[in-house]
């Protein structure tokens, strides 16, 4: 394959003013800090670098980054490869968005229900659907593959579907008569919250956050400084219109970009912050729940994944190991893939076959390549010590182990890695292997062969496996046998969802796309709702004029009266 570059003219970013009207006259796509319903400017940018420019000199083109975020280079004069900045936002610029977001809650919190979820929600799915090809362009131009970007707005649109919007609306209030009263059981907003998106999705993370306003919050999002452009499209085109259309108060939302450590500690600092969904490293997260819960704020933690699969005797197996080639995508760098297989003896020749196979079908070059899913790794040493490790513990190689270049040549300077799977032999002593024990977040999947054992006895074996791992995000079954299915079901408890016979990443209305427990999750983890994690519930009794000396006893009462 070659890596040629792909070259768009200048004006392509430019929109003339149909879609957006953020390019600046070099056409390059521009967005400032939004504040209180405005654009906040600033004069310190963030640059992003065109995904083909980096493909095809990786560290030329960050040199270049570098330079013009530092002051080194005079962004007068752009040289090609650069495609759109993003404000840098300082800390006074954090706290206006604080302070506009606090202002709005109270009275976005009074409009109904009808309008701030099913309006809302509907709307916002019909804009992202005229936008998903636009937005998609973008997400490739930041360096996420074309099948990628589809993903990510597939994701979105499930989201905001009818189905899932139905089942927000059953979650936020249930309504009773009772005698004489009116009862309800409804979710209340927190407040103002912050949401801070990973690096290798950032997109579908802050639309994920988005359902947090349906509940009557504020949203503050930071766009990651390594990923902004996309975050910044779809909350400026997107987002903030279909709020502004339905009369939402201008602080309802707030986008900035900036430095993670400083802003974060910005929104611990203040007063004006309830809640803060955090994505990262289990190590970082687990230590910002910590000064989350000291500074008063309620964690949202978004952390690694770990997740296993099982394959049963029984199952698809053609199907199954298509699935886990979902490992591979984004060379691993996303934490809701497959990280560790756990295989029956009896099919474990087979599968290791079928994935092998399947696996040298998964390739890295153009983004804008259909069947293009890996991406670029520039620092690949973890990888190379993880495989290492699981050799040295008698893993096998099955494939890969190796850097190449985009079209698939071996090469230890190339920027992709092979998709690389091993077998571990046997359950007992697995998770001293680092890329069991681990997420790995590369292009490697251990592959679990159990000890022979009858059936009954292997299931509990797995099933107990899966659940002690520390982790806990998505866990998945192939498996025919409803016996067998019905007991995994039953009986797996970690993590915020599990797949059966299905894609491990794959989206579904009414089902999470986020959260999880444990290392995953924090010690609030679960699945993550957005909109049900950054509320609480509150029950309501409207009376008809009960007499109050009455309805202390009234349980008391009502038994009394039927007899017993």
């Amino acid at each position: 394959m070659s890596s040629a570059r792909t070259t768009l003219p200048a004006s392509h970013f430019e929109d003339a003013g149909t879609d957006n009207p953020r390019g600046d006259s070099a056409g390059l796509l521009t967005y400032p800090s939004l504040i209180d319903g405005k654009s906040v400017p600033s004069d310190q940018w963030v640059y992003v670098v065109d995904s083909d420019a980096l493909l095809e000199d990786a560290f030329a083109s960050l040199t270049l980054k570098r330079k013009l975020e530092s002051g080194r280079l005079d962004p007068e004069n752009l040289p090609p490869g650069i495609v759109g900045r993003v404000a840098r936002a300082d800390r006074e610029t954090v706290t206006q968005a604080i302070e506009a977001a606090s202002r709005a809650v109270a009275e976005w919190t009074a409009f109904p229900l009808d309008v701030r979820l099913d309006q809302f929600g509907t709307l916002l799915r019909r804009r992202l659907a005229e936008k998903a090809d636009r937005t998609i362009e973008i997400l490739m131009r930041e360096g996420h593959p074309l099948a990628l970007a589809r993903w990510q707005v597939s994701g979105a649109l499930e989201c905001f579907g009818p189905e899932s919007l139905g089942f927000y609306r059953s979650q936020m209030v249930q309504e009773f008569r009772h005698r004489e009263r009116r009862i309800s059981v409804r979710r209340r907003p927190d407040g103002v919250v912050c949401l801070n998106p990973p690096q290798n999705a950032p997109l579908s993370s802050a639309l994920l956050g988005v359902t947090s306003m349906m509940a009557g919050n504020a949203l503050i999002v930071r766009a990651p400084r390594s990923a902004p452009l996309g975050v910044m499209y779809v909350l400026h085109e997107v987002v903030a219109p279909v709020l502004e259309e339905i009369g939402a108060p201008p602080g309802t939302l707030g986008v900035v970009c900036g430095d993670p450590a400083p802003m974060l500690t910005a929104w611990l600092d203040s007063p004006l912050v309830d809640d803060i969904m955090y994505f990262g490293s289990s190590e970082a997260g687990m230590r910002f729940q910590e000064r989350c819960v000291a500074a008063g704020k309620k964690p949202i933690l978004e952390l690694a994944g770990n997740d296993a699969v099982v394959v049963w005797k029984d199952a698809n197996l053609d199907f199954a190991a298509e699935a886990l080639t979902e490992s591979f995508y984004g060379s691993g760098q996303l934490c809701m893939i497959p990280n560790q297989v756990l295989a029956h003896p009896d099919i474990i020749d087979e599968l290791a076959s079928l994935l092998a196979e399947k696996a040298a079908a998964v390739r890295g070059g153009s983004v804008r390549d259909e069947d293009v899913l890996l991406t670029p790794v520039l620092r690949n040493e973890k990888f190379f010590a993880c495989l290492d490790d699981a050799l040295a513990a008698g893993a096998e190689l099955v494939c890969g182990g190796h850097a190449m270049q985009a079209d698939g040549t071996w090469d230890t300077a190339g920027i992709f890695l092979e998709p690389t799977v091993v077998l571990v032999r046997g359950m007992e002593r697995a998770r001293e292997v680092q890329a069991v024990r681990h997420e790995t977040f590369f292009p490697l999947l251990p592959v679990i062969v159990a000890e022979p054992a009858p059936d009954g006895v292997l299931l509990d074996r797995f099933i107990d496996f899966v659940n002690s791992n520390p982790y806990g995000l998505r866990n998945s079954l192939w498996a025919r046998d409803p016996e067998v299915v019905d007991r995994f079901v039953t009986r797996v408890t970690k993590g915020g969802l599990l797949k059966v016979n299905d894609s491990h990443i794959g989206f579904l209305p009414y089902l999470p796309t986020h959260g999880g427990t444990g290392l995953t999750g924090g010690v609030f983890g679960e699945a993550n709702y957005p909109i049900l994690r950054t509320s609480h519930i509150q029950g309501v009794s409207v009376s008809d004029g009960v007499r109050p000396s009455e309805a202390v006893f009234g349980a008391w009462n009502a038994m009394r009266g039927a007899g017993h």
